[in-house]
């Protein structure tokens, strides 16, 4: 079996995997870093999304050991320190998530969209979310909440 390595959310991380083992099922399985969901198995739904060296992937169309070396961002890092993040912040200050099962990926697809794209707007960010989908919301406030914490990180 070979050894994948990787620091996630600023921690060294290494297993001995599978070789066929997905960057998700590493994540949640190998590291217990269970905000990171699997929703389709299909890359369709964007539930799994990750930052890897910066860019926002969907961990289920990755394997792990493609990651190896790499800098790799869950949900649960993205507020080391206990305070929320801009846009988890405008997440919950605009009802941005209902049932939660997309929003980890939301909210990882909507830093990676604000660092590439400070300067947005509604169409922008509804095109930029096509890959996520959410089955409560509608999006009317997840749009909202991104558009904020743009406002807010510019």
């Amino acid at each position: 079996m070979p050894v994948v390595a990787m620091t996630v959310n600023g921690k060294p991380a290494s297993a001995d995997i599978e070789a066929r083992m997905l960057l998700v099922q590493f994540i949640r399985e190998q590291l217990g870093l269970t905000g990171t969901h699997v929703g389709c198995d299909t890359s369709q739904c964007g539930a799994c999304v990750v930052h890897v060296d910066g860019r926002a992937v969907k961990s289920c169309t990755m394997l792990a050991t493609q990651a190896e070396g790499a800098e790799i961002l869950t949900i649960e890092g993205l507020a080391p320190d206990g305070d929320l993040h801009p846009v988890q912040k405008a997440f919950r200050e605009h009802h941005g998530l209902q049932c939660g099962f997309c929003t980890p990926g939301m909210i990882m697809t909507a830093v990676d969209m604000i660092r590439r794209k400070p300067d947005l707007d509604e169409e922008t960010v509804r095109d930029e979310l096509e890959g996520n989908i959410c089955r409560c919301t509608g999006y009317h406030n997840i749009v909202k909440a991104i558009l904020a914490a743009s406002q807010e990180m510019r």
